[in-house]
């Protein structure tokens, strides 16, 4: 394994240990309703995501949903399977926003639009999991959808922050 590979892997171990840290100190903070969480460690899958790429991303994803269930007593719940399902459904859709339309968006807007597909899959897989029945399901989606957008917007910005101070202690000029 060269120099360059044990350097990604303890850059995703550590992101990965921010994530599920913030992830838990979120959790132990009150919140107005037993489900509504502002997703501050996805601050840090962005900022992955933009300095590391999809794969480091990903893989951040994974093991903070995974470890952070596994503290949290969700493992393999439906808690769980949201917050996975969430996860990798916000992932994807941010990468390929970037992929496919580089520059079009900072990220505050592919963080909005991650935190949109998150909300939208975990609303999917509550339907199918837990309630099923669609006026439940109707009834509480604007709420999500707003409440998801603002934390997005919120987490967006943190990231962009982060973000350039990296890139200019990366790349000073």
């Amino acid at each position: 394994m060269g120099l360059t590979q044990l350097q990604n892997k303890y850059q995703i171990a550590l992101l990965s240990a921010f994530a599920i840290g913030i992830h838990s100190i979120e959790n132990l903070l009150p919140s107005p309703l037993p489900w509504l969480r502002f997703g501050l460690a996805n601050i840090i899958t962005l900022i992955t995501l933009f300095i590391l790429g999809f794969r480091a991303a990903f893989t951040v994803t994974l093991i903070r949903t995974f470890v952070s269930s596994l503290i949290s007593g969700t493992f393999p719940g439906p808690a769980y399977i949201m917050s996975l399902g969430g996860g990798i459904a916000a992932i994807i859709s941010m990468w390929l926003i970037i992929y496919l339309i580089p520059q079009l968006f900072s990220a505050v807007g592919i963080s909005v639009i991650g935190a949109f597909f998150h909300n939208i899959i975990q609303l999917f897989i509550a339907y199918f999991l837990l309630i099923q029945r669609m006026e439940p399901i109707i009834l509480i989606s604007p709420f999500i959808i707003l409440t998801g957008t603002i934390a997005g917007a919120i987490n967006g910005i943190v990231a962009e922050i982060v973000i350039k101070n990296l890139k200019n202690q990366l790349n000073p000029t």
